[in-house]
């Protein structure tokens, strides 16, 4: 589903990525972590096209990404809440993503009644604008709209952070729901490494933009991720 080769991106002479190959097969959720400043987000950027990579080959699905817009219709994403229409409502606004992915009214409907679990009657119905809720609840939104195209590759940056308990316990539910009924790739970077190893099947260490660690989760993988990040320490 997507393939990395040769990936760099510096500032002002600074290498922030640098990561000679990585694949993640269809199917599989993948979680990326690593502190502050070690390319999390940069990484998801790259992997969209927001930002000029100083040498890169990224493919989603076989389709190179630069310069390219096939692999969009396929791809969901939420990485900040600057991405939203902050001058809309929640429902003017899944309407609208709704109709870029040739969504009918009745789609839009059925969709918005799955998510009541997560939504926790904090989004619909309310009357307010997006720039009046909540960070947490901007980021529901915006997780949301990630998923109403029925993306088959879902890229999340901290979606937990900003949740509270409750919702964060209900986004993973739904996570591991997704891949298992539509067998959808979804790369999640999060600070929370308990979360992380209960939801992906794999998971990547960045530090400094460089992949120190690849694993595949079983029992030993929370402690052996604490204590890599204990020694950073």
């Amino acid at each position: 589903m997507l393939q990395i080769k040769n990936l760099q991106k510096s500032y002002n002479g600074v290498q922030v990525i640098d990561i000679n190959q990585l694949t993640i097969p269809k199917g599989e959720c993948f979680g990326l972590v690593g502190n502050n400043g070690a390319g999390k987000t940069t990484l998801f950027r790259l992997i969209l096209d927001l930002i000029y990579a100083n040498k890169s080959e990224v493919l989603i699905n076989k389709e190179k990404v630069s310069r390219n817009d096939g692999w969009k219709k396929i791809t969901g994403s939420f990485l900040d809440e600057s991405h939203l229409i902050d001058f809309l409502t929640p429902e003017e606004y899944f309407s609208f993503i709704g109709k870029l992915h040739y969504k009918s009214k009745e789609n839009i409907t059925d969709f918005l009644e799955l998510m009541k679990d997560f939504f926790n009657g904090d989004i619909l119905e309310t009357n307010k604008l997006l720039r009046d809720f909540s960070k947490g609840n901007q980021k529901k939104i915006g997780i949301a709209a990630a998923l109403l195209g029925d993306p088959h590759l879902l890229i999340l940056d901290e979606p937990f952070t900003g949740l509270d308990p409750s919702s964060q316990i209900r986004l993973k539910r739904f996570l591991v729901e997704l891949q298992l009924r539509l067998n959808t790739t979804i790369l999640i970077s999060s600070h929370y490494l308990n979360h992380v190893t209960e939801v992906c099947q794999r998971i990547v260490v960045l530090e400094k933009g460089i992949i120190v660690k690849d694993l595949q989760t079983n029992d030993d993988t929370l402690m052996e991720l604490k204590e890599y990040f204990e020694v950073l320490t």
